[in-house]
């Protein structure tokens, strides 16, 4: 088999697209602050391209995509725009102070979309395709152009759309199977195929950017690294709407493990990804499953007793890469009650976090002694929750909770007395229920009548040992809108109460999200 040599290397450029695409997960909607700590962590890990938002979707957006421009300087920021002039100059507008700015934009040329959704003829997205791109060239010469449901979209079409865009001075064309309907030999030929038959191929950069409805969103995307893509677009835990996306780990790891299969090397500072995985976790709500690979908690355990043997002897004989080189074993410094407010600081600082205010480090330290005083030893883990609830508590301040008694006996039916702070009046309820929690949940219902509809509740520990905080994620629907709530605290049942009622109050909220590939701005 033919074996790529060091001369042959060349750059896989790493798109990571959490921040939008994977924002658009039902209920993971994120703060304009949470946003800036993503894009810091993305930063420090060395993404090359990080697509902060589709400015044009919400105000919301907009000051998004303008923060992460403004704060990070090693990496270039992207916005996506979809091919309308207003959507270009609000992208370009939004990314005005970007050290290194790149404007995506994007028209579907499958003939479904086309047809259905469009109602253009494809001469008319030819066109229109090609005035996007020019008019991005205005603000940046760094445009990258998607075909949107390329996968499903006509060969010869394909071919020559991209041909003219590349002409019109997209520097990057990124081939989208956008509701994961390929599979790797189909979409690896796909990308050959293009690169092989569009006549100034040469003058670009091919990436991908699949999804995972069947599964095969890592394998489609590495199919076509092999077939010639040098971008790949993907996100952190493989976080998406619907299925979700290629997860960026995957990529990263699976293209440096088999270097004697990819002609293509990768500059990321992996031993970040574990911070930056459970980050993302942290504040979108969405939990790691533990066999996830990567970084899934079983990762990198072995319960057998022939694998542990043998990895014992050989780390090798069972572990193709090491855990270490993900961040699994890095160093991290332990804080505890006797830590002082400099030790604090500097940890949040080395984990991507400033405070714009002495009130806001006070308001965050305060809480950090609280738990200290509940919690021995407080890890990396702990402090990201802390600084999510408060910065999800500044956010949100129309239910606060003022105090929780619940009663938990065998024999006895669970109950719960809960006052609540609704709109600066103070409020109380008891009810009874199958659990704690249960019974907690219907008292806050009793004095919110939301008219909410619990999808899931979810509990996992934020760190080992009995004295691990729990962080509980709350999902509710109501009329179709989707929102995540998270809590976390020593005591499962107020970080139960943490979390539905942050629900509530985002459910509450008068602002709302658009999804930004249909929003009619």
């Amino acid at each position: 088999m033919w074996s790529p040599t060091v001369t042959d290397k060349q750059k896989l450029v790493i798109f990571d697209t959490t921040l939008r695409d994977g924002e658009q997960s039902p209920g993971a909607s994120m703060t304009r602050e949470e946003k800036v700590r993503i894009a810091k962590a993305l930063e420090r890990m060395r993404v090359d391209v990080i697509e902060a938002g589709f400015p044009i979707a919400s105000q919301g957006d907009f000051e998004s995509v303008q923060a992460v421009a403004k704060v990070v300087r090693d990496s270039t920021v992207c916005g996506l725009a979809r091919a309308l002039d207003r959507d270009i100059d609000r992208a370009g507008e939004a990314l005005k102070s970007a050290n290194s700015a790149r404007i995506h934009t994007f028209i579907a040329t499958s003939p479904i979309h086309m047809q259905m959704k469009l109602r253009m003829q494809p001469e008319q997205v030819l066109e229109q395709a090609v005035h996007a791109v020019k008019r991005a060239r205005q603000f940046t010469d760094d445009v990258e152009f998607s075909p949107e449901d390329a996968g499903r979209s006509e060969l010869d079409f394909l071919c020559r759309i991209i041909e003219a865009v590349i002409d019109a001075g997209a520097a990057t064309v990124n081939i989208p199977d956008t509701v994961g309907y390929n599979v790797p030999e189909q979409f690896g030929g796909l990308i050959r195929a293009l690169i092989e038959r569009v006549p100034n191929a040469d003058k670009a950069v091919f990436s991908v950017h699949c999804h995972n409805d069947l599964g095969l969103a890592v394998a489609n995307s590495l199919s076509a690294v092999v077939n010639g893509a040098r971008q790949v677009e993907c996100t952190i835990n493989g976080l998406g709407e619907r299925a979700g996306n290629a997860a960026l780990e995957e990529i990263v790891m699976a293209v440096r493990t088999r270097q004697d299969v990819f002609a293509c090397n990768v500059d990321l500072d992996t031993t970040q990804i574990i911070t930056c995985s459970r980050l993302v976790s942290n504040i979108t709500g969405f939990p790691v499953q533990p066999n996830k690979a990567i970084v899934g908690a079983n990762a990198f355990a072995h319960e057998s007793g022939i694998h542990q043997d043998g990895v014992l002897k050989s780390r090798e004989t069972y572990e193709i890469m090491r855990a270490e080189d993900v961040g699994w074993s890095a160093n991290r410094m332990v804080l505890g009650k006797h830590s002082g407010r400099n030790a604090f600081r500097t940890r949040l600082r080395d984990l991507g976090v400033e405070f714009g205010s002495e009130e806001e480090l006070n308001e965050v330290f305060s809480r950090f002694k609280q738990l200290a005083d509940k919690k021995h030893d407080i890890y990396d883990e702990d402090l990201q929750a802390l600084v999510t609830e408060t910065g999800l508590d500044e956010e949100h301040q129309h239910i606060k909770l003022v105090s929780l008694k619940v009663c938990s006996e065998t024999g006895e039916l669970p109950s719960a007395d809960v006052v609540l702070n609704v709109g600066g009046r103070e409020q109380s309820a008891a009810a009874t229920g199958g659990g704690p929690v249960d019974a907690s949940f219907k008292a806050i219902d009793t004095m919110v009548a939301a008219g909410v509809q619990l999808l899931l509740y979810s509990v996992n520990n934020i760190t080992s040992g009995t004295d691990s905080q729990g962080e509980v994620t709350v999902r509710l629907e109501k009329g179709g809108r989707i929102v995540n709530g998270q809590g976390s605290d020593t005591d499962i049942v107020t970080a139960s109460v943490k979390a539905y009622l942050n629900a509530l109050n985002k459910m509450l909220s008068p602002v709302q999200r658009a999804h930004p590939q249909v929003a009619d701005v």
